[in-house]
């Protein structure tokens, strides 16, 4: 199987967009590719709990469905902590959930460790 980076950064202010994102993500872990999710610009927003919890997209999913199966999984998610530290994420926002911290030079470097990208 391959390796995909899925880079988001759509957030709130485009739910079905940031959605549709991690739903694909998903859907190549099920089919049994090697997943990494980044997160970016707005979509930093996706790992507060409030956002996780009332995100749906209009046939895109729930992210507090799809969101945790991508980590149980075993999918690789960052953040960016530019993006952030911008927008009021903080470390107590990843706590627990397997995401970590990343920025430009980790997203250059997951860009060409990936077979596929795709941008929502």
């Amino acid at each position: 199987m391959g390796s995909l980076l899925v880079h988001i950064t759509h957030g709130p202010e485009a739910p079905t967009r940031a959605a549709l994102g991690v739903t694909v993500a998903k859907a190549a872990v099920d089919a049994g590719h090697r997943v990494t999710l980044f997160l970016a610009g707005d979509a930093a927003y996706l790992v507060k709990d409030e956002v996780i919890e009332s995100l749906q997209g209009i046939g895109t999913g729930a992210l507090r469905e799809t969101l945790p199966a991508l980590v149980d999984a075993g999918a690789s998610i960052f953040v960016s902590g530019m993006s952030s530290k911008s927008r009021g994420v903080t470390g107590d926002d990843l706590e627990g959930k397997g995401i970590e911290f990343a920025g430009p030079p980790q997203l250059v470097a997951l860009t060409f460790e990936a077979d596929r990208v795709l941008c929502y």
